[in-house]
């Protein structure tokens, strides 16, 4: 996020490919034991045929964006390589495309209430399966997921 727009990636979407079958198609070798059944995901619909890894710890790749102290977010194919030969990072989530804004799109969807927000948490995005990931953000919030409305409204 900057003057000039945001970028996110999607953190609870997997696609019928995992990190074994990326590897082989973009021609890296994956020796690292543990990653290879892993999931890539739907990042967003912009690029889609671009690569994000979100990484825990966040370390330093010709092209990583720092999230905050502890995470990063790499579009850099060294990345892969590294994952595939020495198995670092080795809390990572990969993901095809990304979620943009322009500049001020996205502080206006929030000043519209377009968005339920809450602080990083990443044991929400490393721990947990992806199906849970939406619930137990909510619940930061003390939201019941399942009892919010699909329907928008003025009261």
């Amino acid at each position: 996020h900057n003057e000039q727009g945001a970028l996110g990636v999607i953190v609870n979407r997997p696609i019928d490919m995992t990190l074994a079958t990326l590897f082989e198609r973009v021609e890296l070798p994956l020796e690292a034991e543990g990653f290879g059944g892993q999931p890539v995901y739907f990042g967003g619909p912009v690029q889609t045929d671009r690569g994000f890894v979100l990484h825990r710890p966040g370390g330093d790749w010709h092209s990583t964006l720092r999230v905050n102290d502890e995470v990063g977010l790499t579009s850099s194919r060294d990345i892969l390589q590294a994952i595939g030969t020495t198995g670092e990072p080795r809390e990572v989530l990969v993901s095809l495309g990304y979620a943009g804004w322009a500049a001020g799109q996205l502080e206006q969807e929030l000043v519209d209430n377009a968005w339920l927000t809450v602080p990083a948490d990443m044991a929400i995005v490393f721990d947990l399966p992806p199906e849970e990931r939406l619930v137990a953000a909510m619940q930061v919030l003390g939201i019941d997921f399942a009892k919010l409305s699909e329907v928008v409204g003025h009261a």
